[in-house]
């Protein structure tokens, strides 16, 4: 079935808004701090108390959450966002973007380190040092709080300006060819 007859023999519906990418990694950026937040609350608490039901869901979904889809936010950006930035002809904003590709390394890095920590606990286990814990999530705190704060006071605001510039231009293109 051609994708005309499809379309007309499905029933009408109102139109939805599309969430555009940006709003979609905004939200990851919330999420990074909520999982960090508690990953500071559970280091806190097991400095003084064992391992329990609560700080192994706690440990699996913030081991879930940046194994998966905080990768999957940064591969994202590599592929989304960065390219034209870097190709724009801005020095300076050039810079940044190279910074951030950097900070994905050395999140990469870190989270080799925290990462097991976490699954450690996850799965029950009490051998984790909460002070290495607590060490190595303020160096991941620390890098990911400059990392979004780049992202998102300079690097989103200037892709969103580009992507408004593009569009315009498209929609010029298009309404020259339709006269």
């Amino acid at each position: 079935m051609n994708a005309a007859l499809k379309a007309a023999s499905r029933p009408a519906r109102e139109p939805i808004t599309l969430v555009d990418r940006f709003t979609v990694l905004d939200l990851t950026h919330q999420q990074v701090f909520q999982h960090l937040s508690a990953l500071r609350q559970l280091a806190d608490r097991l400095a003084v108390h064992d391992i329990d039901a609560p700080a192994r869901a706690t440990a699996q979904a913030a081991f879930d959450f940046f194994e998966t889809h905080a990768r999957q936010h940064h591969a994202e950006e590599e592929q989304k966002i960065f390219p034209g930035l870097l190709n724009g002809g801005d020095e300076a904003l050039r810079q940044h973007v190279l910074r951030l590709q950097q900070d994905h390394g050395w999140l990469e890095q870190d989270w080799s380190e925290l990462g097991p920590m976490l699954d450690s606990l996850a799965r029950g286990y009490s051998s984790v040092d909460p002070d290495l814990l607590r060490e190595a999530l303020a160096v991941f705190t620390a890098l990911y709080t400059e990392h979004v704060s780049l992202e998102e006071l300079l690097i989103y605001p200037e892709a969103k300006r580009k992507a408004a510039v593009e569009e315009a231009a498209k929609k010029a293109r298009l309404a020259g060819q339709a006269g």
